[in-house]
C-alpha cells in the first residue's frame, strides 16, 4: 500500500477515536486538522443559532487552521475524517482543502455521525472541489474491525 495520511477533525473526539483506529489498521499517518480556536461544548450546540458551529455553517465561515501538514507531499492516499453538521463538512473541512494541494491524490473520506449518512457530505465535497479525487466515502462508528477498514481503503 502506499503512503496513507489519515487526516481529521474531531470537535468532540469521537472522530479522533475512529481516525486513530483506522490508521492503526492501515498503517497510516495521523494528521489532526485542528483550529486555532478551539470548540467548547458551547459552541457545539447544534440546537442554538448563535452558537459558533452553528454561525460557522450557516455563514460559511471558515476557521483558521493551527499546524499545516507536515511533507505532504510523501502521501499518496489521504483519508479525510470528520464529524457531519448540518449534512455536510465544518467549514473546517473546506479551509483544509483551500490550503492544502492534494490534486491528484487518492481521496477516501470518512465520517462519524449519529445518524446521518454519509452520502450528501460526500457529494457536497465533489462538488465543491470537483478537481479533487475522491475515491469513496464511508460513515464509520468505532466499532467495525481492522479488516472493516483495510477492505475499504484497497
Amino acid at each position: 500500500m502506499n503512503k496513507v495520511l489519515v487526516s481529521y477533525f474531531s470537535a468532540s473526539g469521537v472522530t479522533k477515536k475512529v481516525a486513530e483506529k483506522v490508521a492503526a489498521a492501515i498503517n497510516g499517518d495521523l494528521f489532526e486538522i485542528e483550529p486555532v480556536k478551539k470548540y467548547t461544548n458551547e459552541d457545539l450546540d447544534w440546537t442554538n443559532k448563535q452558537s459558533r458551529s452553528s454561525i460557522e455553517m450557516n455563514e460559511n465561515i471558515k476557521p483558521e487552521i493551527s499546524t499545516k501538514v507536515p511533507n505532504l507531499d510523501e502521501y499518496e492516499t489521504i483519508c479525510l475524517a470528520f464529524p457531519i453538521w448540518w449534512y455536510k463538512e465544518p467549514t473546517i473541512i473546506d479551509k483544509f482543502l483551500e490550503e492544502n494541494d492534494i490534486t491528484g491524490k487518492k481521496i477516501y473520506v470518512f465520517v462519524t455521525s449519529g445518524s446521518s449518512s454519509v452520502d450528501s457530505t460526500y457529494k457536497s465535497l465533489k462538488n465543491n472541489f470537483s478537481n479533487l479525487n475522491f475515491i469513496s466515502g464511508k460513515r464509520f462508528t468505532g466499532n467495525e474491525s481492522n479488516e472493516d477498514y483495510i477492505n475499504w481503503i484497497k
